[in-house]
């Protein structure tokens, strides 16, 4: 059976079984399919949409800036609005310099490894991010991680809520997949820095590695991903719900890793760099 059709075979609400459970009877991955319930009004859908699109241009602007610039779309919002609106899309605003970060309470902030570090051979380092995929009617997450070497994505996830246990479920699958990368480098977001994330990395032996507050640039290939698949593919469209945007999403990151040369590369594709050094 296709697995666009087991995907239709979930049952959301089921009374007796959950998601996982049923993910699993049909053979495909929690970590692409988690799902909670939320709902926006549709200015503020439209509102998050341009968001979006304006922290590809403007990653910098912050709280006064964006309700200045959305004041001036037309859009009657305050300080608190806005604010929610950053939370609910994970917008991080960069800073010139970074910031002391404090940690949740039993939670660890690791050190950057990457400064100066020579990347020659792939499953040397591994980076993990997450962005706000808009949709028609709604929202959802999608959860990235590359191979810094072959810019390969070894895995990914699709979800409407930013938990631990779907970050974590994304790294475990691509862990069973292509093996265990030297180092795994993320930014201070609650989810990496949670025990639950960071355990299944230290328990496999891989070095964990974690950007500088605020500095996009430690983590500038997965960010030129993100720029990659939102303008050749998530702007082109209109996906109407998750199930749709799924198979548009596999469907691009596939064609990214397999068809589109990258000039960064010799214009070869990351399947090429990835696979000739795996076999």
């Amino acid at each position: 059976m296709p697995v666009a059709d087991r995907y239709q075979m979930v049952d959301i609400q089921h009374d007796s079984l959950s998601l996982a459970r049923q993910c699993k009877l049909l053979g495909i991955t929690r970590s692409s399919f988690y799902y909670r319930r939320s709902i926006e009004s549709d200015e503020n859908l439209k509102i998050l949409r341009l968001m979006d699109e304006q922290y590809l241009k403007t990653p910098f602007y912050g709280i006064r800036r964006l309700r200045v610039w959305l004041q001036q779309l037309g859009y009657d919002v305050n300080h608190k609005r806005v604010k929610r609106l950053m939370d609910v899309m994970g917008w991080r605003t960069v800073y010139r310099a970074p910031r002391t970060s404090i940690p949740a309470e039993n939670e660890t902030v690791y050190p950057y490894l990457l400064k100066g570090l020579e990347v020659d051979h792939i499953n040397q380092v591994w980076s993990m991010d997450i962005t706000y995929i808009p949709m028609k009617k709604g929202f959802m997450y999608l959860c990235g991680i590359i191979d810094l070497f072959s810019r390969y994505v070894v895995g990914w996830g699709l979800s409407n809520s930013m938990t631990t246990e779907w970050c974590r479920d994304t790294v475990a699958e691509a862990l069973a997949r292509y093996g265990i990368p030297e180092v795994f480098n993320t930014d201070h977001g609650s989810q990496f820095t949670s025990n639950l994330f960071t355990n299944l990395l230290r328990d496999n032996g891989v070095r964990i590695s974690m950007d500088s507050v605020g500095r996009a640039i430690d983590n500038i290939f997965v960010e030129r991903f993100w720029r990659s698949i939102k303008y050749e593919n998530i702007y082109l469209h209109s996906y109407e719900n998750g199930l749709v945007l799924y198979q548009g999403l596999r469907a691009y990151i596939n064609f990214y890793n397999n068809q589109r040369p990258h000039q960064s590369l010799g214009y070869k594709t990351p399947s090429v760099l990835y696979k000739t050094q795996a076999a």
